[in-house]
């Protein structure tokens, strides 16, 4: 069935597909389809060259359509990526932003573990045992947890 399929197309069915998944990248969010629609018009003008070779069976087609689509999306994400530099790096990293707070402790801090309360959030620390009510500066931060330290 696809064998016949391919056949009555001619090479024109790799062009067929590639500029509908061109169009559609126009219509899903993201930006994946169109290294997959890049792909298949190449194998298409591949197909115009090398339709009456022996060789280019439409397993073979299939097989260079596939390494192609791995290949495009490859180097279309290495492209995109490029010199990628955000004017904020530390959006979305609240616990990294709290680096250099200064607050007061809400629970003392004992065997290296504790609470403070910094804007409208209370955070788990870890750091040197404390007393609750120490003035504490924020000097670490992983995951969800603050490393201070007594100012």
């Amino acid at each position: 069935m696809i064998e016949q399929l391919v056949t009555e197309l001619g090479p024109w069915n790799w062009m067929v597909l590639g500029l509908i998944l061109l169009g559609a990248e126009v219509l899903v969010p993201g930006f994946f389809l169109i290294w997959i629609g890049i792909a298949a018009v190449i194998v298409g003008a591949l197909s115009l060259a090398l339709w009456d070779a022996a060789m280019w069976t439409w397993q073979v087609q299939v097989l260079v359509f596939l390494a192609l689509s791995l290949i495009s999306a490859f180097a279309g994400r290495a492209l995109t990526r490029r010199g990628e530099v955000s004017d904020e790096p530390l959006l979305n990293k609240r616990s990294a932003q709290m680096i250099g707070q200064t607050a007061t402790l809400e629970q003392a801090i004992v065997n290296g573990q504790g609470r403070v309360k910094i804007g409208d959030t209370t955070w788990s620390v870890s750091g040197p045992d404390l007393e609750a009510g120490t003035r504490v500066k924020v000097t670490g931060a992983a995951d969800m947890k603050l490393t201070v330290e007594a100012v």
